[in-house]
């Protein structure tokens, strides 16, 4: 990107990791998330004066604590935050904005959940909630306490410590929740477009529900399913809730248990077999959902 004087540079979430000298001890970079990186950081507090100055990023990166309080200056827009950054609190810079970081250095491992959020999926969600898009900026947010913040970003975390075992459709789920809640509290302007009874037509539904069952056994996204009736995932994702009452993730977990069952009932296959054959990364993973949605576990159905 350029301006009419200068190049204008920004921080990709590599560079950034490698200019704070953060390790990931987890990280979705190989996992094809769309839009959204996730990454379990640990990196060692110097003792002293800590001071970083941080170009203006490519994407929008929210911070949680997840080790020991420390103290935390940050200066942005020519506003200076100071507070005790502790489990609970978290840190949103939003991409395009240069940011200054003062802490004094403990002598210690810290360790925290790093989320990049690429501006072209936030404003590819806003549009699919019909937000007005022209004039919406993300915040900077510093140190506060917000309980369904911090229960979706718990949610990813144990999605990437488990290595995706719910699947891309599941983390497509969160990325967007995600992303609504950030529009919704921590954006200049949320103006939501007047509806215009935008709905899927039957024919689409249709097509969208034969083809989840046609591939229950795969790991499904909403790229995949969208792009069965040509329209974005984002906005199929909203689409086919309001038809059907339910996220596309939900239904298609509740498919997969109710072929489950019927496998359990008229096949000799085992609950391991079963579990891959219906699309659950492994049996716990069955086990776990239908008893959820049945109330009774593989076994006692079998």
């Amino acid at each position: 990107m350029q301006n009419a004087n200068s190049e204008f540079v920004l921080l990709t979430p590599i560079e950034l990791s490698q200019r704070l000298n953060r390790t990931p001890l987890l990280s979705s970079r190989q996992m094809g998330w769309n839009g959204i990186l996730v990454e379990q950081e640990q990196y060692f507090s110097t003792p002293g004066k800590e001071e970083k100055e941080l170009p203006a990023l490519s994407d929008h990166w929210l911070i949680l604590p997840l080790g020991h309080p420390v103290y935390v200056s940050q200066k942005s827009d020519d506003r200076l935050h100071e507070s005790i950054f502790q489990e609970g609190d978290s840190l949103l810079v939003p991409a395009g904005r240069p940011s200054y970081w003062c802490c004094p250095g403990s002598g210690s491992f810290q360790t925290q959940l790093s989320i990049h959020l690429q501006p072209e999926l936030v404003e590819k969600v806003a549009q699919a909630s019909e937000m007005v898009t022209e004039r919406l900026n993300l915040m900077n947010h510093f140190c506060k306490q917000d309980l369904n913040l911090q229960h979706i970003a718990m949610l990813l975390l144990a999605e990437l410590r488990s290595h995706g075992m719910m699947g891309r459709l599941y983390v497509e789920s969160l990325t967007q929740a995600l992303v609504i809640h950030l529009l919704r509290h921590y954006s200049e302007v949320v103006q939501i477009i007047t509806s215009q009874n935008r709905n899927l037509t039957r024919t689409q539904l249709l097509q969208a529900i034969d083809y989840i069952h046609a591939h229950l056994d795969q790991d499904l996204s909403l790229v995949q399913i969208a792009e069965v009736i040509n329209i974005s995932p984002t906005y199929f994702a909203s689409l086919f809730k309001r038809a059907t009452g339910i996220s596309p993730h939900q239904y298609v977990i509740q498919q997969r248990v109710e072929r489950a069952k019927v496998m359990l009932l008229k096949t000799d296959l085992s609950i391991a077999e079963i579990a891959l054959q219906v699309g659950f990364s492994s049996q716990s993973h069955l086990t776990q959902q239908f008893k959820r949605f049945t109330g009774m576990t593989p076994k006692q159905v079998r």
